[in-house]
């Protein structure tokens, strides 16, 4: 991303913090968060310079739009959802990585989508970690009838997320840091609960048969 001069525009300092925000929308729903930004990049809003002013060709947008489209309706169906869960954490890290990219200040390439992934794929994937986590529980408590309202909640948190992102960029990009942390650590404190609960389940004393009879 170049340096903005028009005031209206985002600049280096609040186009990281957009970035941060885009890219946690990008694991609520993938595809809408980029047309986010190719939708702001064509209106002039961001500048994203010549690498990845591809993003704002109308052909991009189209189907940009059309993925967007089919990713939420998607979300409504029975199981499929589920099922997208499977493609969508590493779609969602490689959304989050081009978003943060794309808004870094040009700078050597390699440390451009070093940065990318690590400030913007990173983000994306604790997010959509805790969507799969959420869903699932959903499907087994419900047999799948509440996922259409985890859908939405989803899809209104990305929308709500990418549109602030351009707003108050710095105010979202902050508040988006200490979600993120926070859903790390609960994400953490669940895996280390589940394999404690799993290790102790085979570890069981009471069914090891290395211990000696009682008389």
């Amino acid at each position: 991303m170049t340096l903005i001069e028009n005031p209206e525009q985002l600049t280096q300092v609040t186009a990281i913090f957009a970035g941060l925000a885009l890219s946690a929308a990008a694991g609520l729903r993938v595809f809408l968060p980029l047309l986010a930004l190719a939708v702001a990049s064509r209106m002039g809003y961001v500048d994203l310079g010549n690498q990845f002013e591809w993003l704002s060709n109308p052909m991009i947008l189209l189907v940009l739009g059309t993925a967007t489209v089919v990713e939420v309706a998607s979300y409504y169906l029975p199981w499929v959802d589920n099922l997208l869960d499977t493609v969508a954490t590493p779609a969602a890290i490689g959304s989050g990585t081009l978003i943060a990219t794309a808004l870094l200040p040009e700078m050597n390439s390699a440390l451009q989508w070093g940065l990318g992934l690590l400030l913007g794929g990173g983000p994306a994937a604790v997010v959509q970690g805790t969507t799969v986590v959420t869903r699932g529980a959903s499907t087994a408590t419900s047999g799948g009838l509440a996922n259409p309202i985890v859908a939405t909640a989803e899809t209104g948190g990305s929308i709500a997320v990418a549109g602030l992102a351009f707003v108050v960029p710095l105010l979202i990009g902050v508040l988006v840091i200490f979600v993120v942390g926070y859903l790390l650590i609960r994400i953490v404190r669940f895996l280390f609960r589940r394999r404690r609960s799993s290790t102790g389940a085979y570890n069981d004393p009471r069914e090891d048969s290395s211990q000696p009879p009682q008389s």
